[in-house]
């Protein structure tokens, strides 16, 4: 049987899109934005998916529509929840429901650059490396156990657009794989860490990009 998948997000969902091509074992059985214009609500809809707006403006505060949205995703039965560009900071009640099965990913390499203007930021303090990680989710800001990560090499003359691009080519890749090895029940978190059973000599770090 597979993997049932509920999405968030809140804009176009490039990753969404990258994952929903990948021919994953999953079913994706709701799309949910918390933005009712959203454009990745638009290609759930045009590939037959449920999409659902869930405005969060129409509700007084943050645990409220937290509240809301975590019925309405556990009315799909999820096995795993997928952030895809959901820029909310989510409530402490809302990720405890979704423990060891809520998913994101981050325009970095965790732990550095946590929060937003990751591509900004790294070229500010001149690495030579960036990339993005996939990550579950703790109640703490772009924080949890690392699933894969992706780096690419940061050049002389890059612009935070340009070095964007490259690190979203690389969301792209290693966002699906992660879904995948969640899928097929081969992640698991020991002291915070995540392990791949079965394949212990398996990359979760995926070589520098162009």
């Amino acid at each position: 049987m597979s993997c049932r998948v509920v999405v968030l997000l809140s804009g176009r969902g490039s990753n969404f899109q990258a994952i929903a091509e990948a021919r994953l074992p999953i079913e994706i059985v709701a799309v949910i934005s918390n933005r009712p214009h959203a454009a990745g609500l638009d290609y759930a809809r045009t590939h037959g998916l449920a999409a659902i707006a869930l405005d969060h403006t129409a509700h007084p505060d943050r645990a409220a529509f937290d509240a809301l949205l975590a019925e309405e995703i556990e009315r799909h039965r999820p096995d795993l929840v997928v952030l895809a560009g959901y820029m909310r900071i989510l409530s402490p009640a809302f990720i405890a429901r979704f423990e060891g099965r809520l998913l994101n990913i981050h325009p970095s390499l965790l732990p550095m650059f946590q929060g937003l203007k990751t591509h900004e930021r790294a070229l500010a303090e001149g690495v030579k490396i960036h990339g993005c990680t996939v990550h579950f989710v703790t109640a703490d800001l772009d924080h949890g156990p690392i699933v894969i990560q992706a780096a690419v090499p940061v050049r002389a003359d890059d612009t935070p657009d340009t070095l964007a691009a490259r690190v979203l080519r690389q969301e792209h890749r290693i966002y699906p794989q992660a879904v995948r090895w969640f899928a097929e029940g081969r992640l698991e978190i020991n002291r915070g860490r995540v392990n791949l059973k079965d394949d212990p000599t398996s990359q979760s770090v995926f070589p520098a990009g162009m």
